[in-house]
């Protein structure tokens, strides 16, 4: 239906153009998202003329409850781009193309609910399973090891509490409990530093045991959470600050955006 609109010319074509692109733009970004309950784009371009030389002054792009590959629900995420160059001919036919990539200052807002549900899912799930590594299979047996239901908790000062168990066969049912403060890593590796070891309500027989499969754990998160391996189509994401706000894990960056996506996740 885009293709066939008619030639924009003059002033009122230019804001008409200006109002397509906002449609292309929202369209384009949905297709980053497997789902989403809200996602809205704001062109700014002014005079509206410039829109027809493919010349606009940035996007402003907002989305709530976002679900990135299937697994990853993102609260909110914003993002506001620099100057940005399009084809616009390609936006006659329903399609963006930048001539140039763009970056965008970004904010991702992630649920503690959301977190935790990462967990659960088959992408992270399958790197705390079978764990082969000497320093684990020597506490059990030479069996491989699983950690399971990780939980985290959100607390103020970017602290988090961590849980989960594992089962070893001399031992059983093994409970791991930790506190961390998060850190972003070269902006795009998240860190659970100062990680430590909590022992209240846990069984006496298994302290040294599960306190052994707690630094075990803080040390397999830590090679684990590499924004790279949740980057979009045509858009990836560095952090230069991050933060705890209630229940809320608050990151603070940019995005550099190559080109707009062509398929869903």
């Amino acid at each position: 239906m885009l293709g066939t609109l008619p030639v924009l010319k003059g002033s009122p074509g230019s804001q008409v153009g200006v109002n397509l692109i906002d449609t292309v733009v929202t369209q384009s970004i949905r297709r980053l998202f497997t789902h989403s309950d809200e996602v809205t784009v704001q062109v700014r371009c002014q005079p509206p003329s410039k829109i027809l030389q493919g010349s606009i002054d940035s996007f402003k792009m907002y989305g709530r409850k976002l679900l990135i590959r299937r697994d990853f629900w993102v609260e909110e995420m914003s993002f506001e781009t620099d100057g940005v160059s399009i084809d616009f001919s390609s936006v006659m036919s329903g399609k963006l193309r930048l001539r140039q990539p763009t970056q965008a200052i970004a904010q991702v807002i992630l649920s503690e609910e959301g977190i935790n549900r990462a967990f659960q899912s088959d992408l992270v799930t399958c790197r705390l399973q079978n764990l082969t590594d000497p320093s684990l299979t020597s506490l059990s047996g030479d069996e491989p090891v699983t950690f399971k239901n990780v939980v985290i908790e959100l607390h103020p000062q970017n602290r988090v509490f961590i849980s989960a168990n594992t089962s070893l066969p001399n031992c059983g049912l093994v409970p791991i409990q930790m506190s961390a403060t998060i850190t972003v890593e070269r902006r795009r590796r998240i860190l659970f530093n100062d990680a430590q070891f909590l022992s209240h309500d846990l069984p006496a027989k298994v302290l040294p045991v599960s306190q052994l499969m707690t630094e075990a754990l803080a040390s397999i998160l830590n090679e684990m959470v590499d924004l790279d391996r949740f980057d979009l189509d045509g858009v990836s994401m560095r952090v230069n600050r991050l933060e705890t706000q209630g229940k809320f894990l608050v990151f603070s960056g940019y995005a550099q955006i190559d080109h707009f996506p062509g398929t869903n996740f």
